[in-house]
């Protein structure tokens, strides 16, 4: 098989695989949010850059060339991501020590692991609703990290296109596709996979808030790169 390197070390690799795909098989972990092996690549959060022949690349659609020299944990890209990550934190109301999903957001476990512990940039505050309308779940778009997770999988799995993004730049939002915007109004169930396919905590189901005690929480049990390396 052909091989490229990742941080020195030989990986081998099948033809038109992306990075992400070819470091997953082996073994290796690559810090992302968007991406998810189910679902088509979207390349949003940028979070997967990585440096190839000098130049920083998204690992998730960039495909594998043989001989190809990665660096995925040079001081460059780290600074990259926590620069990301900071950006994500201040543009939405991330506030971990109060979230149901504390514990198990992948946002905060991506940011763990790749050093940010706490965002050098201005909160913006957002003024942003939460959904009650729903009987079986909460929309909190006060977390919507706009990875568009939830839209490929209300239209590639459920087969409903729910979801979608409105509005560009600093006004992006999510959008339910309902006639006045609400959840509760649409054909949305819990037995969607766009339910449960959120990386953050923006979908939260009803009467299970802080059910999950520390110590057994998703990333309280095993850390988040021995999880995706399985999971991808």
């Amino acid at each position: 098989m052909p091989k490229f390197e990742i941080d020195g070390q030989p990986i081998e690799f099948i033809e038109g695989q992306t990075i992400m795909q070819a470091a997953a098989r082996a073994g290796i972990y690559i810090p992302h949010l968007c991406y998810h092996p189910d679902f088509a690549v979207h390349g949003s959060c940028r979070v997967c850059g990585v440096k190839v022949n000098g130049r920083t690349l998204p690992a998730c659609n960039t495909r594998v060339v043989e001989g190809m020299r990665v660096n995925n944990s040079s001081d460059s890209i780290q600074l990259h991501r926590r620069q990301v990550l900071e950006m994500l934190f201040v543009e939405g109301n991330h506030v971990c020590p109060s979230c149901e999903k504390s514990g198990s957001c992948m946002l905060q476990s991506v940011a763990e692991y790749c050093g940010m512990l706490a965002p050098r940039f201005q909160f913006q505050y957002p003024n942003r609703k939460v959904d009650a309308s729903h009987p079986d779940y909460l929309l909190d778009h006060n977390r919507c990290i706009l990875c568009e997770l939830c839209v490929r999988a209300s239209r590639d799995v459920d087969g409903k296109s729910l979801f979608s993004i409105a509005g560009r730049g600093h006004k992006a939002h999510l959008q339910v596709n309902a006639d006045d915007g609400l959840l509760g109004n649409s054909d949305f169930s819990a037995s969607d996979r766009a339910a449960t396919i959120c990386p953050v905590g923006v979908f939260l189901p009803r009467g299970k808030g802080f059910d999950q005690p520390i110590g057994r929480r998703v990333y309280d049990t095993e850390e988040i790169q021995h999880q995706q390396v399985k999971h991808d």
